[in-house]
């Protein structure tokens, strides 16, 4: 037993409270392979983002946008874990920039639908095929380290 778990046990007893096991070396460096791929990835993203002029909120809503194609304001706030007002901002400041516009539902007045105009199309297309590039660079690091933890958390 390691010095740090002898302590924690004595901890532990002394406090009366569950001793939590530690963990194996190995979850530790999964872990920080799976952190460490991410913000290769995210720096990456942020300087794609920044020369194209828009925020990671906003590819990630022209994201959203064209998977549904046509998606109300409620259910964009839905996919954006954002508040109702949020999403309306959000809309305002891509439709300010060209890159989305409102359609208003013939059904339901209070209804407001969202769509990429051309110019949001093209954009999410050609920031898309920039990340699928990025994500693709970091694949080596992601797939070893989500192994290695696959395999720790069935032996455990």
């Amino acid at each position: 037993m390691s010095s740090v778990e002898a302590a924690a046990e004595r901890t532990a007893k002394n406090e009366g409270s569950i001793r939590v096991p530690v963990l194996d070396q190995r979850v530790y460096e999964g872990l920080a392979g799976m952190r460490l791929a991410m913000r290769r990835f995210l720096s990456f993203s942020e300087t794609a983002l920044s020369a194209a002029r828009v925020t990671s909120q906003q590819y990630q809503a022209l994201l959203v946008i064209k998977v549904g194609s046509v998606i109300t304001m409620g259910a964009l706030a839905e996919q954006m874990l954002l508040q109702h007002n949020g999403a309306v901002q959000l809309v305002d400041r891509l439709a300010t920039a060209g890159l989305a516009q409102r359609i208003p539902s013939v059904e339901d007045k209070r209804s407001v639908y969202v769509t990429l105009t051309s110019e949001g199309m093209d954009l999410v297309e050609s920031l898309a095929k920039v990340h699928l590039e990025g994500m693709l660079a970091n694949e080596p690091l992601l797939a070893e380290s989500l192994a290695l933890l696959r395999h720790l958390a069935q032996l455990g």
